[in-house]
């Protein structure tokens, strides 16, 4: 998730598996939902940046799951999320050894944030991370996003996270949020399972930080909602 939480915070990349949840108590009462990304399908036929910018109507997730590179824009504007989705705190842990490796809330609002806000369009929607080169390796990662949404329901809400290094599709994940009642707060976990890198391709990765990319979209309904970035550096500590 890549929202305007940090400009460090943290993703993943993963997960394969059904895309039933389950649900558990959260501490103070509340149920996590865990979600893991609906089974591999096949991808839609490729298609460009530049076709999905000109195509008349929404664009839908189908659309997104032929992209073969990251966009180098976004594919829809800050005023598109009108249902005032917002991502408050995020955690992420190794479940494996159920060691938390980032969690972050979003601060109070402020008056500095509508000075310092959406103006150059980017603002909230790119996030840059730095891991070390053992974060890599692990095999499978729980996400745990909280958010907030307005005064609209939240039919079928999904998202799609295509990761790519340089022009290399990794890998493409895709969860579904379910519905959200209006003006709810809603948590879940994400459930990442870590694709095998070669030897090879992981030093690649450690040698060129930024060059491994994500972009994570949002759909209601199936329309385009929200467009969010982030690039990633794995030569931390080094």
């Amino acid at each position: 998730v890549h929202r305007q939480l940090s400009r460090h915070s943290t993703s993943a990349t993963g997960g394969h598996g059904s895309a039933a949840p389950t649900r558990d108590r959260k501490p103070g009462g509340g149920v996590l939902k865990r979600l893991k990304s609906r089974r591999s399908q096949v991808e839609s036929r490729p298609v460009t940046e530049e076709e999905l910018r000109t195509k008349s109507g929404h664009i839908s997730p189908e659309d997104v799951l032929g992209l073969r590179v990251a966009t180098r824009g976004y594919l829809c504007k800050p005023e598109d999320n009108i249902y005032n989705i917002d991502f408050v705190r995020f955690k992420i842990r190794d479940l494996e050894t159920n060691t938390v490796l980032f969690e972050i809330a979003k601060p109070p609002h402020s008056d500095d944030d509508e000075e310092h806000g959406e103006g150059d369009g980017t603002a909230g929607r790119f996030v840059r991370y730095q891991f070390t080169p053992a974060f890599l390796r692990l095999r499978t990662v729980g996400a745990t996003v909280e958010f907030t949404v307005g005064n609209r329901p939240l039919n079928n809400f999904r998202m799609i996270e295509r990761h790519y290094f340089r022009d290399h599709l990794l890998k493409s994940f895709d969860f579904d949020f379910g519905f959200c009642i209006p003006s709810s707060r809603n948590t879940c976990e994400h459930i990442y399972e870590f694709p095998q890198l070669s030897e090879t391709l992981v030093r690649q990765m450690v040698e060129c930080p930024y060059e491994t990319r994500s972009d994570s979209f949002y759909f209601v309904d199936n329309r385009l909602v929200m467009h969010n970035k982030a690039d990633y550096a794995y030569n931390g500590g080094q």
